[in-house]
């Protein structure tokens, strides 16, 4: 439902009441609830007439309750629940949008929690038990959330809520290539293949660790207070928390982890695919887009899933499909590549999309370029995608192929 249908149902509402409230008034607090403080729009709406008819002294309608539920009964976003939980681990914001994000859990699961700065409630311990009432749970690519706003209350409980996921004891030693589900505590013998430049305070070391069946992105939070770690050097991180973005895994060292040196090498191994095909689809997000500064997400409307309304920062990328005929392949494009690829920088990009006051003429014109052409590409597969790495025009067929094809195709 567009922003002013919701405006005009709440005006019509408050006009049986022979209330009159502006439109900007109206709209202003349903963007408060719904983009500040991510309330569902259904509850939003409510919201927002209990609000102006009590203002004019009338009885407002009941809000709606909440319910009290386990962790795994959450299979919906939009949902109000009361969850009792033990506080598993707790992350860096990052942003200031948000005073907590973290972990936490109950005996049937565990899943991430984010409170907004402006909802003002006091913060949760690690450790600590709580129970959580009127939070509103959120989903992102199947991954389910709950967030803590205006509406919400914590209380603490005097028992100790047991909890899935709870402490060192649960962490399992794997293989980087194990690592395919988020909220999951692991060991791992790698190697530091690389280290990055961070742009956050909040982040003291992030980069590329691998072992025999591959790499991984890591992030050192750095209220760990944990030791450096140094590139090429080997090294046994223990109680580790797997997190994961668009099917790309990573983990996260927090102050539950623990580094140990190990005095062998270890190799790191790489598989990468190759696939051929003809570009037959330029999927959404492709071209000149924004990321969030801190978690390099793309945004949507200036918003991060993460961590709120950011102020982005350019990227171009392609997504896109390859078939060759039998089967599909998704593959991501980065910056450097795509350059390459439709002779054009990201400069020039921002221009374009400046002059036509639409980010979409950029896509457009990729797709004008790559639509229909046949490709090879090489690199690793991670989830549905291939991300490339290596990227080769194919020749076109020949009138003469064609024709040597049907012949063969007769004598046979």
């Amino acid at each position: 439902m567009s922003m002013k249908e919701m405006v005009d149902q709440i005006r019509v509402r408050l006009r049986d009441q022979k209330i009159d409230v502006s439109n900007e008034d109206i709209e202003s607090r349903l963007k408060k609830l719904i983009v500040d403080f991510r309330v569902p729009e259904g509850e939003a709406r409510r919201s927002v007439l209990n609000y102006f008819l009590k203002e004019h002294g009338i009885m407002p309608v009941a809000r709606a309750s909440s319910e009290k539920v386990k962790i795994e009964d959450i299979k919906e976003a939009g949902r109000w629940v009361d969850l009792e939980i033990k506080v598993l681990d707790l992350w860096e914001p990052a942003s200031g949008s948000i005073s907590q994000t973290g972990l936490v859990g109950d005996g049937t699961g565990s899943l991430k929690f984010v409170k907004w700065t402006k909802s003002e409630l006091p913060d949760l311990e690690l450790g600590k038990s709580y129970i959580l009432r009127r939070v509103v749970t959120d989903e992102f690519q199947g991954r389910f959330s709950v967030k803590l706003n205006k509406t919400s209350q914590i209380e603490p409980l005097e028992t100790d809520v047991e909890a899935r996921s709870a402490g060192r004891a649960s962490a399992e030693p794997v293989r980087v290539v194990e690592i395919n589900e988020p909220g999951r505590w692991v060991d791992l013998e790698v190697k530091v293949a690389q280290l990055w430049e961070t742009n956050s305070e909040s982040i003291s070391q992030s980069g590329l660790v691998g072992d025999e069946t591959g790499t991984i992105k890591f992030v050192k939070w750095a209220k760990a207070e944990l030791p450096n770690l140094e590139e090429g050097k080997s090294y046994r991180l223990s109680n580790l928390v797997t997190d994961e973005f668009q099917g790309r895994f990573s983990v996260k060292l927090n102050k539950t982890s623990q580094i140990q040196p190990l005095d062998c090498d270890i190799a790191i191994g790489s598989v990468a695919s190759e696939f051929s095909g003809a570009l037959v689809d330029l999927q959404k997000g492709s071209g000149l887009i924004k990321r969030c500064p801190v978690c390099k997400r793309s945004l949507a409307k200036g918003v991060c899933t993460e961590h709120g309304k950011v102020e982005g920062t350019y990227d171009l990328r392609i997504k896109a499909v390859l078939d060759d005929g039998r089967r599909v392949q998704d593959v991501l494009i980065n910056r450097e590549t795509t350059e390459r690829l439709v002779d054009i920088t990201l400069e020039q990009a921002k221009q374009m999309a400046m002059e036509a006051l639409d980010h979409e003429v950029v896509r457009s014109m990729i797709e004008g370029k790559m639509m229909g052409r046949y490709y090879t590409v090489t690199g690793p597969r991670v989830d549905r995608y291939l991300l490339v790495e290596s990227i080769n025009e194919m020749p076109a067929v020949s009138a003469a192929q064609v024709e040597d094809l049907l012949t063969s195709l007769e004598v046979a």
